[in-house]
């Protein structure tokens, strides 16, 4: 087990691993030891798993694996020119990156577009997942009450449009992600403005916008993962009767919503988000 202060004085480079999966580059960043525990960001520019929870690591790795995984075309990650169904294509990479490790059952813990993907892992292969912890994940569009306009979406996909990246649109785009814009720095501005302006990242964008991706709204009924969904009230970046909707279809749910919260409860409010998710992977 890591002591405390190593896990304060983890950094990006020192945690840094790459692993190859289905013949791709795949870039995580790994810390402390014990039961793994797999954490999955989000899809918006610059996105990398570092980047999504660094700030949890003094909890969740303090008896736990943590692996915090770039996913394909995001961070440092490879992606192919593939047109295979998305959801369906980086389940493949999620049980390839768990069998490369030599790990045969994981807690998932995913971000927006993040937990999409470990929500189909968990419908394709429930024996790989133990816990599940959805934080803002939309893995339908069909919903019959539209929630507040989702500004956060809007920025992600204007981000490489028009005049290209810039610090000021990812400034844009970070704030609509929090409840509390004075939450993000100058500093994470620009670690995602780096992260999204790489020539890999650059050259991918172009290549990720021809996958398609499968609506869940007909399998979420025939999830039977323990799952813990977990929603900021003012999430602009995913709607709320989407998270109702899977507490009412999944199997074996829970829910906690965040006052004052956005898109990034793990960020916003990440003791009382740390101390949620230990409590659940309890149970």
């Amino acid at each position: 087990m890591a002591t405390a202060e190593e896990l304060r004085s983890a950094t990006e480079e020192s945690t840094s691993r790459t692993v190859t999966v289905n013949g791709l580059r795949i870039h995580y960043n790994e810390v402390g030891s014990g039961e793994p525990v797999l954490c999955i960001h989000g899809g918006g520019p610059g996105a990398t798993g570092w980047s999504n929870f660094k700030q949890n690591i003094t909890d969740l790795a303090n008896d736990n694996r943590m692996l915090m995984l770039d996913m394909p075309g995001w961070g440092r990650s490879e992606y192919p020119d593939t047109t295979d169904e998305w959801l369906g294509w980086m389940s493949g990479i999620l049980e390839g990156f768990l069998d490369a490790l030599g790990i045969d059952k994981v807690d998932i813990v995913g971000n927006s577009m993040g937990g999409q993907a470990g929500l189909k892992l968990a419908l394709l292969h429930p024996e790989r997942v133990k816990h599940l912890v959805l934080i803002g994940s939309q893995p339908t569009n069909a919903i019959t009450i539209q929630a507040q306009p989702l500004e956060a979406l809007n920025n992600i996909v204007k981000y490489y449009g028009g005049e290209g990246p810039t610090l000021e649109k990812m400034q844009r785009l970070a704030e609509s992600l929090v409840f509390d814009a004075s939450r993000i720095t100058k500093e994470t501005v620009k670690e995602r403005y780096d992260a999204s302006t790489t020539p890999e990242a650059l050259e991918q964008i172009g290549r990720r916008i021809k996958q398609p991706r499968a609506d869940l709204y007909f399998e979420l009924e025939k999830n039977t993962v323990p799952t813990l969904i977990v929603w900021g009230i003012e999430d602009k970046g995913g709607a709320l009767e989407v998270g109702l909707l899977m507490l009412r279809r999944f199997q074996n749910a829970r829910m906690h919503i965040f006052q004052r919260c956005g898109h990034w409860a793990q960020v916003e409010h990440r003791d009382e988000f740390d101390e949620l998710v230990l409590n659940f992977f309890k149970s």
